[in-house]
């Protein structure tokens, strides 16, 4: 009997190591979280959870967290805010698990504020713009690039990009989504429309449910601006951009806050009617991007996605989702302790090395310094993904010390 029982062990250590799970199991530190696998956020919600996934293995083949694996509970939040707190009651009462972040998106965070709060507990989320501005909750962090007065920091570029042109844009038609991000993105231009003396000509929200944008885009055009700034989620974006092109948007500066242009799907099926948008983005491997370890890493992001059905590049959310994880080890670590009020303490007071940099914390857990970029679509021709990979489109236009091109000014003279 003795001699079984050795045998069951050692069969179950094996099966432990080969599988990747450390030995010691039966104790581990327990994450977690909702994250978007259907649904609208779906693309990047698989990408981040991979990018996460790949974090998790990495820590625990060199010992895991305080000396315990690492394990996830996650739950798929189907891209509906309205899943988030029932997620995260269950996640906190029924699981009880040690640590809990964000889903991706601002949609999907604000609704797990007053669970997390209620429960007293240290929360990092993934890109959530300016999500504590309402609530001022002291644990919470956000791994989101805006930075300081993320609304904002989050179309600031833009109208620096217009400012820089001769002639400068003087009037701005504002469009959004009637949602948590567009809404914020449009008050943050507004600030600076004002800041830069443009006048605004056109202010108007749409539905979430819309699928026919050319009567949007007949209306913002019918005030003729010198600059159009769209704040928008994926399937919004891809609708707003076609319909720019079949009436022929004629304006200098177009696009600012679309989300979705990021992704390597989108970027594939708009293809050339991406040349001339002017957008947000958060990384790509560009020349003067290559910090340590990033390399590294999306090498073995992409060698995952390929059998994952993921982005295949990753570059807009992997990395810093990748980042996500470490911030919150770092904090871990750095506290020696799972205490809730360490966590933050620490999360306050240090910086941690990231494969997306240096990162720190500022007020309302905002980052202390935006790592925003303004990007260009240049001269794409058809809808391969190879002129996506080498970093050399989109061209960044801001900030300075990243920038690797110059823009093509105005749209018009871009989109040809």
């Amino acid at each position: 009997m003795r001699r079984r029982s050795m045998v069951a062990v050692i069969l179950g250590l094996c099966v432990a190591v080969l599988a990747g799970v450390p030995a010691w199991a039966a104790d581990p530190i327990r994450i977690g979280f909702g994250m978007a696998q259907t649904g609208p956020l779906a693309t990047n919600g698989k990408s981040a959870l991979l990018a996460m996934q790949i974090w998790r293995d990495d820590i625990n083949a060199t010992g895991g967290l305080l000396g315990r694996p690492v394990e996830f509970v996650v739950y798929d939040d189907q891209s509906n805010p309205s899943t988030v707190p029932g997620i995260y009651t269950k996640l906190l009462d029924v699981d009880k698990v040690d640590l809990v972040v964000s889903g991706y998106a601002t949609n999907m965070i604000a609704p797990a504020m007053p669970i997390v709060m209620q429960h007293d507990r240290t929360f990092l989320s993934l890109f959530g713009l300016a999500v504590n501005s309402q609530f001022h909750y002291p644990k919470y962090f956000t791994i989101t690039a805006t930075g300081p007065d993320a609304a904002v920091s989050q179309s600031k570029g833009f109208f620096e990009v217009g400012q820089a042109q001769d002639p400068k844009p003087k009037t701005l038609a504002i469009v959004a989504a009637d949602a948590e991000y567009p809404r914020t993105a449009a008050d943050g231009a507004r600030k600076n429309a004002k800041d830069a003396g443009w006048e605004i000509v056109y202010d108007k929200t749409y539905p979430p449910n819309t699928t026919d944008y050319s009567p949007v885009i007949r209306a913002v055009q019918a005030t003729n601006p010198d600059a159009v700034f769209v704040a928008s989620y994926p399937l919004d974006s891809v609708g707003i951009i076609r319909a720019a092109n079949e009436i022929g948007l004629k304006t200098k500066l177009f696009g600012g806050g679309m989300v979705g242009l990021q992704t390597t799907s989108v970027k594939l099926q708009l293809g050339p009617l991406l040349n001339g948008v002017v957008d947000f983005d958060i990384w790509i491997p560009a020349k003067t991007m290559q910090f340590p370890g990033v390399a590294e890493f999306l090498k073995k992001y992409q060698e995952q996605a390929a059998s994952s059905g993921v982005d295949p590049l990753g570059y807009y959310l992997a990395p810093w989702a990748y980042t996500y994880m470490q911030v919150l080890a770092g904090a871990v670590t750095g506290a020696g302790s799972l205490d809730q009020d360490k966590i933050a303490d620490y999360l306050r007071a240090n910086t941690l090395k990231t494969v997306m940099g240096d990162i720190a914390f500022g007020p309302d857990g905002e980052l202390s310094e935006p790592h925003l970029l303004m990007v260009q679509y240049q001269h794409i021709t058809g809808n391969d993904i190879d002129q996506f990979k080498d970093g050399k489109n989109p061209i960044i236009l801001w900030p300075a010390k990243y920038k690797d091109g110059e823009v093509i000014y105005p749209y018009d003279a871009a989109r040809q």
